[in-house]
C-alpha cells in the first residue's frame, strides 16, 4: 500500500514537470497567432477565478451568505475599493446576513 503512494507523487510530479518543460522546448520563437496569444493571456485569470469562486461561495455557513460577500466584493471592485477595504467589507457582509439569518430562525 504504501509504496503505491511513491509511485503516485512520483507520476503527478513527472506529469507536473512535462506541462512545464514542454512549452520551453517546443517553442522556441516568439508567438504571433493573435488567438492563441490572447488564450494564454487570460489563463492565469479564469484558472484563478475557477478556484476561488466555489471556495467563495462555500466558505460560508449559509450559500447566501457567500454570495451577497461575492456580489458586495465585485461591486466595490469595480468601483475602485482597493484589495483590503473590500475584504473589509465583503466579511462586514457575511457577519450581517448571518446574523440576519440567525435571528430571522
Amino acid at each position: 500500500m504504501q509504496f503505491k503512494v511513491y509511485i503516485y507523487i512520483f507520476i503527478m510530479a513527472a506529469v507536473i514537470y512535462l506541462i512545464r518543460l514542454l512549452p520551453l522546448t517546443l517553442i522556441r520563437k516568439r508567438i504571433t497567432n493573435k488567438t492563441l496569444r490572447s488564450f494564454l493571456f487570460y489563463v492565469p485569470y479564469v484558472t484563478l477565478a475557477v478556484m476561488t469562486f466555489p471556495a467563495i461561495i462555500e466558505a460560508t455557513n449559509s450559500i447566501w451568505s457567500g454570495i451577497a460577500a461575492l456580489i458586495s466584493g465585485v461591486l466595490l471592485a469595480y468601483f475602485g475599493i482597493g484589495l483590503f477595504g473590500v475584504a473589509v467589507c465583503s466579511c462586514a457582509v457575511v457577519f450581517v446576513v448571518e446574523a440576519i439569518m440567525r435571528f430571522m430562525q
